[in-house]
């Protein structure tokens, strides 16, 4: 871990090196989480087809997800505030661009950059994160962090959809954009410039790097774990409105189980946090809650009832609190300092992809077996991802997780 002393202009303590960040993210994520329920309305009220909304939407997660290895290689050779000031740049940028956008090829075009933002600024502040938390913290650190960044996710459709209501369409987009550069400002000032290399040489071997980083079976055991995840939460967030609809549930009483997964996975990030500090092995909460989500996910397909639906929402919250706050966690310490941004871009990539192939490919298997089948099966894949997790860590020796992360 980087230590404050490791800084360009040291000073900024370890709590307010957090509550920036936590700012930053909190920004961020509800500046560029406003657009998203508003963007498939404002199209259609411009004569968008459904299919062309379905493809800007596509488009923003595969460009997310396929330039954050790239964008996290580059913040660890030209360093962290750079690409996160490229990154609220860009985000909000795009917002004022999609107020005057008016045909579905310029929001396509606008969505490519929107995605090319967040991956610019998603795994380099993760890195930037692990860069200054001693590792006895960094599961409390990323508790916070992920905390104000799904707090984000949250209030910003909630901001977004009042603006909306009250203002228009195009309004959302500018206030959008409004806080992306009040967010760009924050950066600006307050957050510390990191060397691009931990010890401040400039000499980098990048292909020796990024060679050791795919040789690193814990960071790619965190790797497919993430992605058999999120494939899982793509499900839940594409389908389950539609499979709670055909069991007689209301379109309020949908969005109050949505709203209990995300309330209970934001609060539930610093406790959870702290306790993957306390354990010794991080790697064995996390599978217990990557197993309870395989649970909450079944739970999900099976429910037939709002209170069946409450209660698998309100498990499957708590346990991606525990298992990705350790998993955050379990990156940070296994990665080299000279290759932390490519592991968390690599971690984002795998959530962008996990949940963009879920909707596409469990869109057949719904269609064919129906929603109870599409769960179960999304299930399963967890529960083997979980597996596969639990298996490589367990034969990985605590000495050599040491070396993987000094190396």
């Amino acid at each position: 871990m980087q230590s404050e002393n490791d800084m360009d202009n040291p000073g900024p303590s370890y709590r307010a090196l957090i509550l920036i960040s936590c700012a930053l993210g909190l920004g961020c994520y509800a500046g560029a989480y406003m657009r998203i329920p508003i963007l498939p309305l404002y199209a259609r009220s411009l004569g968008v087809d459904t299919v062309a909304i379905g493809i800007i939407n596509a488009l923003f997660m595969l460009v997310a997800g396929g330039f954050a290895v790239p964008f996290g290689i580059m913040s660890d050779r030209f360093g962290r505030k750079r690409m996160v000031l490229t990154g609220l740049l860009i985000t909000a940028a795009t917002s004022f661009l999609l107020a005057l956008s008016r045909t579905s090829p310029q929001m396509m075009a606008i969505y490519v950059f929107a995605g090319i933002g967040l991956a610019a600024f998603g795994p380099t502040m993760m890195s930037f994160v692990a860069d200054f938390s001693p590792v006895t913290h960094l599961g409390r650190s990323y508790g916070w962090y992920t905390m104000a960044m799904y707090g984000g996710m949250s209030l910003g459709p909630s901001i977004g959809g009042l603006s909306a209501h009250l203002l228009g369409f195009a309004r959302v987009f500018t206030i959008s954009g409004i806080l992306g550069l009040i967010t760009f400002s924050i950066a600006l000032l307050f957050l510390p410039r990191l060397r691009a290399h931990p010890h401040g040489s400039l000499k980098r071997d990048n292909r020796k790097i990024i060679r050791g980083l795919f040789a690193n079976r814990p960071i790619l055991a965190c790797w497919l774990v993430t992605f058999s995840s999120c494939f899982g939460l793509g499900v839940f967030i594409t389908f389950e409105p539609i499979h709670a609809s055909d069991q007689g549930i209301g379109i309020g009483k949908i969005g109050l189980i949505f709203a209990t997964q995300a309330l209970v996975n934001a609060l539930g990030r610093v406790p959870f946090g702290f306790l993957s500090d306390w354990v010794s092995d991080r790697s064995r909460i996390a599978l217990a809650g990557l197993l309870g989500y395989s649970i909450s996910i079944a739970g999900i397909g099976i429910s037939t009832s709002l209170m069946m639906f409450l209660v698998s929402a309100f498990m499957m919250g708590i346990s991606m609190g525990i298992a990705f706050t350790a998993i955050g966690a379990l990156i940070s310490e296994m990665a080299p300092a000279e290759s932390r941004g490519l592991a968390m871009g690599g971690y984002n990539t795998c959530i962008y992809i996990g949940m963009m192939l879920s909707s596409l490919i469990m869109g057949v298997v719904a269609r064919e077996f129906g929603f109870r089948a599409c769960f179960l099966i999304t299930s399963c894949v967890n529960t083997l991802g979980a597996l596969a997790f639990g298996f490589i860590f367990k034969t990985i020796a605590a000495p050599k997780r040491v070396s993987c992360e000094n190396s």
